[in-house]
């Protein structure tokens, strides 16, 4: 089994700002923006909020409701307007679906989503940073897959409820890869109900992956677990023995700038595995939305 840490939403160079994490704790992960996608902010609901006024305000301006709006992965079932059938689902393409492909990444594998995040507030009827906070990533969603498919080779028709997804219209790629949640999460000598996949709605310090002490959101602290030791492969893009640092309880790590698929053996690694099983079971929010 392998476990992915993928690189999703709003950042410096796509939409150009963090995500926020609004008053009450809340993490709003943004879409990037896609101007081939059908989908637009103004009709991707977070709770009782819209986006684009959110993408609008924290983007100053450049990012409006209008926009095309990256809906991928896409998890939550009332963020959107669903035809019968949907499931969770996460769309690849490109130079990172060729790197999961190289990994070997397939059903059963377990994706968890990070991005960068500020706190937010409104301010005079507006949404702005916090002044003096600093953006920090966290985890904020898992996927397990069930199913993967190939977009560019299916037949007309095939997976009707899913045509509204971004990677649906995009430019032609063969590498073009659809990945469909499990109903349930399963794990070897892990007993349990939960969902193939979900958002972990309220942040929290067990999802945070910065270390407190950084000033960058790129230096990570992690569970000692994570520590590229014994002849183990580390988690793939960080190779380099001076990008780690082992200091019990925590691994430190100087994440990649570059790459949005980290991918981990969890069978050289069942201390990640365990940890991953009881971040799912104790960090999840059982609310869809706040």
């Amino acid at each position: 089994m392998r476990l992915i840490l993928s690189r999703k939403g709003f950042d410096s160079s796509a939409g150009g700002c963090p995500s926020p994490m609004l008053p009450d704790g809340s993490l709003c992960v943004l879409p990037i923006p896609d101007r081939q996608s059908r989908i637009r902010y103004d009709q991707v609901h977070f709770g009782q909020r819209r986006l684009g006024k959110i993408a609008h305000d924290l983007s100053g301006g450049r990012i409006t409701g209008a926009h095309g709006a990256h809906l991928d992965p896409d998890l939550v079932a009332d963020a959107f307007p669903r035809a019968d059938g949907w499931r969770p689902v996460l769309g690849q393409t490109g130079s990172a679906q060729g790197h999961l492909r190289n990994q070997g990444v397939t059903r059963g594998d377990l994706f968890l989503f990070f991005g960068v995040f500020r706190q937010a507030e409104l301010w005079q009827r507006r949404w702005r940073f916090v002044p003096g906070t600093r953006p920090f990533h966290s985890l904020w969603g898992w996927l397990q897959v069930g199913e993967v498919y190939g977009i560019d080779g299916l037949e007309s028709g095939a997976l009707p409820w899913a045509r509204y997804h971004p990677h649906f219209h995009g430019a032609a790629d063969p590498g073009n890869t659809l990945y469909v949640a499990s109903e349930r999460f399963e794990m070897p000598g892990q007993a349990g109900t939960l969902p193939g996949s979900g958002v972990f709605c309220r942040g929290h310090d067990a999802l945070v992956l910065t270390d407190p002490e950084a000033r960058l959101p790129t230096r990570w602290r992690l569970p000692s677990a994570f520590f590229p030791g014994e002849g183990r492969p580390p988690l793939s893009y960080h190779t380099r023995a001076e990008r780690w640092r082992h200091q019990s309880p925590y691994s430190y790590l100087q994440s990649a700038a570059r790459g949005q698929e980290f991918v981990l053996d969890l069978d050289a690694y069942p201390g990640v595995a365990a940890w991953a099983a009881e971040l799912l079971r104790t960090g999840r929010d059982d609310r869809r939305h706040p």
